[in-house]
């Protein structure tokens, strides 16, 4: 590039005494060039993903685990899903948030699983760039959108438990489309954003991702520019993501538990315990794997520790969601003998 400057200026056009505007003319077509040969180099080039199983001894035990948790999961989520559709005792805001939910559980695992186990299975392990670009976007809508939605249900759980006698009102049909509609919004809205930015850099050095799926921190590492300023702004950002819906969860939940403890009745405060304590447990797996992903700078964490924490989040916590709600929860153990009685006696018809 320096001895196509060095042509270029001592090339002197008529009527021209200084030759320093083709100079410039020249250096900043080259330049031009150069940055569209590294985005299309970016562009045309496929990632390499390490895999979750190649720091590990048994892969094959560690990929049947996986698997058998990928279809407990997405059964489980499927499943739950359904009996809130179809059983009209269910056909409550709680449930509609919660069947939301059993919705985004079934999409964070379909995103990231089925292509390691086909790399698994073909021996390879290379993803192009644009499904990278897919997989980050449609991971961080559906992971922004769940935090989102998990900070609303704990308003729905203060309004029944703190105000009763207006929860028809206060949680009618329209403000929980509206509940629905904002955590997708938002999860697009971020996604749209900061997979844009990422993408944007040139990634012109190695191409291997160390992660088991294309996620912004692990990508940012394979940028040949600087990335210090977005990774800032990354960490501000998911800080406000995180520590909003926390702080709103965390208000909900310190109101629920002084009315729960002056609760007289003993079967009304069991009950409330039970509900509440299972979206506290959802709420806790969740935004504690988040928090030391996104909040916790990348030097105290290893690549190691971040195949772990987000196996977590994208497939241990969906696999349990439909399980802590079901077996905590009488009105969904009932849903569910409620089909299988019906499916048992079309059966023996």
């Amino acid at each position: 590039m320096i001895k196509q400057w060095r042509l270029a200026y001592e090339i002197k056009l008529p009527h021209h005494r200084d030759p320093l505007p083709k100079a410039l003319f020249f250096w900043q077509v080259n330049d031009v060039t150069w940055r569209m040969g590294v985005a299309n180099q970016s562009m045309a080039s496929d990632f390499i993903l390490v895999g979750l199983f190649s720091h590990s001894g048994p892969h094959l035990v560690l990929f049947s685990l996986v698997c058998a948790m990928f279809t407990t999961g997405l059964l489980g989520n499927t499943i739950l899903f359904f009996l809130i559709w179809t059983d009209t005792r269910l056909h409550s805001p709680m449930y509609f948030l919660l069947g939301q939910l059993s919705l985004l559980d079934i999409g964070f695992p379909l995103v990231t699983i089925p292509k390691m186990a086909a790399n698994f299975l073909q021996g390879g392990s290379s993803i192009s760039f644009g499904g990278c670009a897919a997989q980050m976007f449609f991971l961080m809508s559906v992971g922004v959108s769940e935090g989102v939605l998990l900070s609303l249900m704990s308003y729905d759980r203060y309004v029944a438990v703190c105000h009763p006698l207006h929860y028809a009102m206060l949680m009618r049909p329209q403000v929980c489309l509206l509940m629905v509609g904002t955590s997708w919004f938002s999860g697009v809205l971020v996604a749209s954003i900061q997979t844009s930015i990422t993408l944007h850099f040139p990634y012109c050095a190695s191409r291997t991702v160390d992660h088991f799926f294309c996620e912004v921190p692990a990508l940012l590492k394979l940028s040949c520019a600087d990335t210090s300023t977005y990774e800032l702004a990354l960490s501000v950002s998911g800080v406000l993501i995180l520590l909003l819906p926390i702080s709103l969860i965390a208000t909900s939940y310190s109101h629920v538990l002084g009315a729960v403890l002056r609760m007289r009745s003993a079967e009304a405060r069991r009950k409330a315990f039970t509900t509440c304590s299972s979206h506290i447990t959802v709420v806790g797996l969740f935004y504690g794997a988040a928090v030391f992903m996104y909040m916790v700078p990348g030097t105290y964490h290893s690549p190691q520790q971040d195949n772990v924490v987000s196996l977590f989040y994208s497939l241990i916590t969906p696999t349990l969601n439909p399980l802590i709600y079901s077996l905590r929860n009488r009105e969904v153990q009932v849903a569910l003998v409620k089909v299988l009685s019906r499916a048992g006696v079309r059966s023996k018809r």
